[in-house]
């Protein structure tokens, strides 16, 4: 297939995937009986015949090589957050003083990193180095920087998973296992694997790469650490699905041929909410692909906007007041022949199919609400969760009022008034007229049911979606195991299963919210229904290692109780270093920046009051501006040595749950001691002589 400049006018669908080893691809290159095994490991998640991967290797090698590639890596996720890569050179000595390409099956098959040098939470010593990665053939090789890029699992010597791809990858596999079972049940016999599906949609940010240049913070911690509030933010609603400027459209049509050659969906874009701040949504593909493909945007949106003078922002919170970005998980269950298994049809009440997958869903989410809450946890997004632009730290469920009806007719064993879908009409005959979905959108939820997907709205735009997705896989599988379980005891299959949804609805209700998560009331009505709520990421992670959370990720062999250990400690130093960084960012900006601005002009104003004072002038507002600037600049001072000293105290500690603690109680607090009469000072202080962009420079500057 051909390949293409950001310049080039031809149509998506000619150079589409041309970058990906797809099934079009293998199909052209691989003999019959090899791509057929490989499609069924793709479809069926079977095992792919040992023979077959010297073949698939040399056949990649060469396709490779003929788009002008001449290393391979296995590439994989570790818990860095990002993505790890190790080049090869295809080249081989010949014997006769040149070189040969070669790739073959045992090198397609595994790759050797350094274990003991990617996070590990003290299952891997500083000398117990080696590592394995495996190939993972249910997700497409594909080139990048004229690398051959092939995508893989991550786990150490002994086997301990050290990645966040394994745990999606096992959780796939039992979500699968577990449903069949149920659709068995309702007779479905010729279905043969489910597939979870995610779309998510990423939100992020773009901003002048001049100004990101003269921001410390911006460099070293991905957000603004100080910044005085603009005097205009997102009042006027007006940069929602605004106009593109030329610069962000050029930046999208690129990223969109970028992430098209390596098959990438990506299909919606626009402006978000806050200003500067943009989104992009993909089509649904599978879980473990989608993960790849996130990954992937999220690196091409940074080296992209690189491109255009721009700088791509992904921290959750990169600004103070002003919106953040987070990740929309749309979460969904399909079958191999087709099936959307959360599509409600029309009539609801009469698809108990559905009704018994939802109700799965409620239960597991009302009793793991901990584990979707720490599966979304980290310092950035402790920035932006319970704002008004995210979902409040209290896990709750949103279903709509259609679907709640249903709900309250099969627990009280009523007739449903009112079933099948509404046309709406807008009111002008020249238009025409459409159905109304089952739901509305509820923007404060967690968790919304939005017609045939489970929305999870709060994930960090930062956030790998495999955490978060393992974590659903699991907890749904597990109900779907009782489930299961129970009716295939069952004497009478249907009687056995009006009960279940009966029983189920009654005790998991209390889990769903159709209402307002921002006002205060429902805080208080969390309270009184016993829901949890963790505010904090170190509260959150805290609850990994519960008994009850460990006993479903060891059943179904997701993770063992010494990986859950290692994660949570992995995920809290992470938290610690974090903040620790950004502590240590906002001293060197006060005292190298800040603090002699500040003192520069207090100097200034108090000349210009002896200055007026010497011929007699009236020098009343230069003394009030003074004696705010030196109060100002002395809490500065205080808040500067106090957040110093709190930092060195921290260094002390040891135990990644007390140092986690430390930096959320005691170093957090200081920091916003710090940032308030910077930003205040930031007012007084003219621009010229301020030492960084302001708010309003960085946002509106595009």
């Amino acid at each position: 297939m051909p390949t293409i400049d950001a310049k080039n006018t031809a149509a998506p669908d000619a150079y589409f995937g041309c970058n990906v080893f797809n099934e079009s691809v293998m199909r052209s290159c691989l003999p019959r009986k090899v791509f057929e095994a490989v499609m069924r490991t793709k479809r069926l998640g079977t095992a792919l015949p040992k023979d077959t991967a010297d073949v698939v290797a040399s056949a990649m090698k060469d396709w490779a090589v003929s788009k002008g590639c001449t290393h391979y890596t296995q590439w994989f996720q570790p818990m860095t957050g990002i993505t790890a890569e190790k080049h090869d050179a295809f080249l081989s000595p010949s014997g006769e003083g040149g070189v040969i390409l070669e790739f073959s099956g045992k090198e397609l098959i595994k790759g050797e990193p350094d274990a003991s040098s990617f996070p590990s939470g003290g299952l891997r010593a500083t000398f117990e180095a080696r590592g394995y990665t495996a190939w993972d053939p249910t997700s497409d090789a594909f080139i990048k920087d004229r690398t051959l890029c092939i995508p893989t699992a991550f786990c150490s010597y002994n086997g301990e998973v050290l990645d966040k791809k394994t745990p999606l990858l096992r959780s796939m596999e039992v979500v699968s296992r577990q449903t069949v079972r149920i659709l068995r049940l309702f007779g479905n016999e010729s279905v043969q694997r489910v597939t979870t599906t995610v779309g998510p949609e990423q939100e992020y940010f773009l901003i002048d790469k001049a100004a990101y240049d003269q921001r410390k913070d911006l460099i070293l911690t991905g957000r603004t650490l100080f910044g005085a509030k603009p005097p205009r933010g997102e009042e006027m609603d007006d940069h929602y699905f605004g106009n593109l400027t030329q610069r962000v459209s050029d930046f999208m049509r690129e990223l969109d041929e970028e992430l098209w050659k390596l098959g990438i969906y990506a299909k919606t874009e626009h402006n978000e909410v806050a200003p500067a701040q943009h989104e992009l949504a993909p089509v649904y593909t599978t879980s473990n692909i989608a993960a790849d493909h996130n990954q992937l945007t999220m690196e091409l949106m940074k080296k992209t906007a690189l491109k255009h003078g721009l700088v791509c922002l992904l921290h959750e919170k990169p600004f103070a007041g002003i919106s953040g970005s987070g990740k929309h998980n749309n979460w969904s269950l399909t079958t191999d022949d087709g099936q959307n298994l959360l599509d409600p049809g029309d009539t609801p009440r009469e698809n108990l199919q559905f009704l018994l997958i939802l109700c799965a869903i409620l239960k597991g989410v009302k009793e793991f609400a901990p584990l979707l809450r720490l599966s979304s946890a980290s310092a950035g997004n402790d920035c932006r969760l319970g704002g008004n632009e995210a979902p409040p730290t209290v896990i709750s469920v949103f279903i709509g009022d259609d679907l709640q009806q249903v709900l309250d007719a099969i627990e009280q064993d009523k007739p449903l008034d009112g079933t099948g879908k509404i046309a709406f009409n807008v009111g002008v005959d020249a238009m025409p007229q459409f159905r109304k979905d089952a739901t509305d959108r509820n923007r404060t939820s967690p968790l919304a049911f939005t017609g045939n997907k489970f929305e999870f709205r709060m994930l960090g735009a930062a956030d790998s979606i495999s955490c978060c997705n393992f974590v659903m896989n699991t907890i749904f599988a597990w109900e779907m195991d009782q489930f299961a379980t129970e009716l295939e005891a069952a004497e009478d299959f249907h009687t056995a299963l009006k009960a279940l949804l009966v029983r189920t609805i009654r005790e998991n209700k209390d889990i769903i919210f159709n209402g307002n998560g921002y006002g205060d009331a429902w805080f208080d009505e969390c309270k009184r229904r016993n829901l949890p709520n963790y505010p904090s990421t170190v509260e959150a992670l805290q609850q990994y290692t519960r008994p009850e959370f460990v006993e479903i990720f060891e059943k179904y062999s997701i993770l063992t109780r010494a990986e859950i250990a290692s994660r949570m400690d992995i995920l809290l130093e992470n938290y610690s270093k974090t903040v620790h960084i950004e502590a240590k960012t906002m001293l060197d900006m006060a005292r190298k920046l800040i603090l002699p601005a500040a003192m520069a002009y207090s100097g200034e104003v108090c000349r210009a009051i002896a200055d007026k004072e010497k011929v007699g002038m009236d020098a009343r507002v230069e003394r009030e501006i003074a004696a705010e600037l030196n109060d100002l600049t002395a809490c500065l001072y205080d808040a500067v040595t106090d957040l110093n000293e709190q930092s060195g105290k921290a260094s002390l500690l040891s135990g990644a749950s007390e140092t986690a603690e430390f930096y959320r109680k005691t170093i957090v607090p200081a920091m916003e001691r710090l940032r308030a009469p910077a930003d205040a000072l930031e007012l007084l202080v003219p621009a010229e002589q301020w030492p960084f962009p302001s708010y309003s420079d960085i946002l509106y500057n595009i």
